[in-house]
């Protein structure tokens, strides 16, 4: 912010306080600014600007000042302290000595701040940013992919155990070499954030506008997004505005009062989690909330927010039973601020950062959370399917037996697809707590897992809706993830294990190279059941089609048993070929019921279609055909 004057006006922080402020963090924080003085040389020196209205006093301590502490001031009407230190630049470690309005005297980290000590210790640290960007041609571009009509294979990633050991710098060799030899097209960052506790996986944030220290400094983010960029590859950030930590240093009662969480403790605090929720009405709140998106997404080029947990925002009562929460105004259970300040922020990053996409953890039924904001939805570009992931994986979970009985959790997803723009995650939730790693949540023997979590992920990667896979389930990992380990590549190696892996690099070349599997995952039209009632014989079948014509057959078993005449309708007669087999050798399969030849469709109607064919179904497998021109 070179070149700013020393000290800030009621006019440059009206807009912060009125909550139409995007870029509150170019005016509050800490900048190294020149003053000029007429004929004199220049002062260099850092300007420190707090919003804490009420507080008592505010001292800046620092190593600059031997942590002894010097008085900020008001500016007038404002509720923001400042001061400019003659001398300071980057490098500065610095806090705020808040007099609370309560007489209890805290040590406060800045809201504000851009980068900050690595944990255990919390200062402050005043930065400028030295990076120069070489995606420019990746930037100008962006606007104009269409996301819904484009493929979108995420790789979700924790960075602190995805490697131990290893910083922004070395990722951006290791991380974007194993991206690009798997095939996603999109990395998902679990929060980088900066949080003190690596146990919250990123989800406790106390400094909305820095990122995690323990990887390596800010421009060295920037460098492996950049990385990422360069090749050919979508980066997402998990961002948490829903609620955050009570640490005393951090943001909970900033100035004796509840400034940046609700004063009602009803809505002000979600005593499950053990965090503050913030005043999703108050304007400053908005400013900051907004601000911290819109930044991530400009000054680090992040080209997809994924909102963690917009149920917990939009409804009153989540997580809250009897007395514990407060209707609002209509007597519903829908918390109106929280939604106006979505709509808000989807709206400004829609107009402010062309191109970049929103994506929603939201766990409900809402109405509307992709829809337009003109016509009454929140806006988001995407939302995860969790209805989805949980009626599949109990299905998952039960022996092939029983599976008969509960047929429709694997197509009761497609009654409402087209109600919203959806993502499948399966996720770092699902392979946590006693949930099992993917592979042991299936019963009976290893044979019988890696065949069936072949089919499942078969199943997903030809299903409507974009993909989404966290690390460690796609080579299948027997032990749950635990954040204070690695993944355990060693088995990566080894007999079933390595055919999950090369399955999953294969269904995204399949993926990318049949737009049928996710050009029309929005339209009816990208989508037909052959037969979704075929419980008897645990087989699943459909077709893909894109806007152009091509089409693919898609049959996937969940029995041991193989279906080596099977026949199925298809919609056009003509030779279809086999692009794919979960069963085949390379992947660990038997290699015994593949169709070698091209499948033959002729005349004869099945499946109320007007064509149809006998196809070999491996067991616990899938095949995919396309449909030769």
């Amino acid at each position: 912010m070179s070149g700013r004057a020393d000290a800030l006006t009621a006019d440059q922080l009206g807009p912060f306080l009125n909550g139409s402020d995007t870029q509150c963090w170019t005016v509050l924080g800490s900048h190294v600014v020149t003053v000029p003085r007429g004929r004199r040389k220049p002062l260099q020196g850092t300007r420190f600007a707090l919003w804490a209205p009420n507080a008592r006093s505010v001292h800046l301590v620092g190593d600059f000042n031997k942590w002894r502490g010097t008085a900020m001031t008001r500016v007038p009407g404002t509720g923001v302290w400042q001061l400019f230190v003659a001398g300071v630049g980057a490098g500065a470690l610095y806090k705020y000595r808040v007099l609370g309005a309560d007489g209890v005297l805290r040590e406060k980290v800045d809201p504000m701040a851009q980068f900050a000590e690595r944990a255990p210790s919390n200062a402050s640290i005043v930065h400028e940013s030295a990076y120069v960007w070489g995606d420019d041609e990746w930037v100008a571009q962006r606007p104009a992919r269409p996301a819904h009509e484009a493929p979108m294979a995420i790789y979700e990633v924790h960075l602190g155990s995805w490697r131990p050991g290893l910083g922004y710098l070395q990722l951006a060799d290791e991380l974007v070499s194993y991206v690009l030899s798997m095939g996603y097209t999109h990395v998902e960052l679990m929060p980088v954030t900066e949080h003190p506790l690596e146990a919250s996986w990123g989800y406790q944030v106390t400094n909305y506008f820095a990122p995690q220290s323990r990887l390596g400094r800010p421009d060295e983010l920037r460098h492996l997004i950049d990385r990422l960029h360069q090749a050919g590859i979508g980066v997402i950030l998990d961002w948490v505005p829903g609620h955050f930590p009570k640490d005393d240093w951090a943001l909970g009662r900033f100035d004796g009062t509840a400034l940046y969480e609700h004063p009602d403790w009803r809505k002000g605090e979600h005593r499950e989690w053990g965090t503050y929720v913030f005043d999703f009405g108050r304007p400053e709140v908005r400013s900051f909330l907004v601000s911290s998106a819109l930044y991530w997404l400009s000054e680090f080029h992040f080209d997809a927010l994924r909102v963690d947990a917009v149920a917990s925002m939009v409804y009153l009562d989540y997580g809250r039973s009897g007395g514990d929460w407060v209707p609002n105004i209509h007597g519903g259970n829908e918390y109106l601020e929280a939604i106006d300040l979505l709509r808000v922020l989807n709206r400004e990053v829609g107009t402010q950062v062309p191109g970049a996409l929103m994506i929603a953890e939201e766990s409900t039924a809402f109405a509307g959370v992709t829809r337009d904001i003109e016509h009454g939805g929140l806006g988001f570009s995407f939302k995860w399917n969790m209805g989805w992931m949980n009626d599949t994986l109990r299905y998952l979970a039960l022996d092939p037996v029983h599976r008969q009985y509960h047929h429709h959790d694997m197509t009761f997803a497609m009654l409402y697809q087209y109600t919203e723009h959806y993502i499948l995650p399966i996720s770092h939730d699902e392979v946590v707590h006693g949930k099992g790693s993917m592979v042991e949540k299936i019963p009976q023997d290893a044979w019988r897992q890696f065949a069936t979590l072949r089919a499942y992920y078969s199943f997903m990667w030809t299903f409507p809706g974009k993909k989404l896979l966290f690390m460690g389930c796609d080579f299948a990992q027997r032990p749950e993830w635990r954040e204070a380990h690695s993944l355990e590549w060693e088995v990566a190696q080894l007999w079933g294990h390595r055919g999950i892996q090369r399955l999953v690099r294969d269904l995204n070349g399949l993926y990318l190279q049949h737009p049928a599997l996710w050009e029309l995952d929005s339209d009816p039209r990208g989508f037909q059941w052959i037969n979704s009632h075929d419980a008897g014989s645990n087989v699943f079948s459909w077709v893909r089609s894109d806007a152009a014509g091509q089409q693919l057959a898609v049959v996937v078993n969940f029995s041991p048993q193989p279906w080596s005449q099977h026949r199925i309708g298809l919609p056009q007669e003509g030779r279809w070929v086999e692009v794919l087999n979960s069963d085949a050798a390379e992947y660990d399969g038997t290699g015994d019921f593949t169709n070698p030849e091209p499948v033959q469709a002729t005349g004869q109607p099945h499946d109320g279609l007007p064509a149809s064919a006998t196809v070999v179904v491996p067991p616990l497998g899938a095949t995919v055909l396309r449909l030769e021109a």
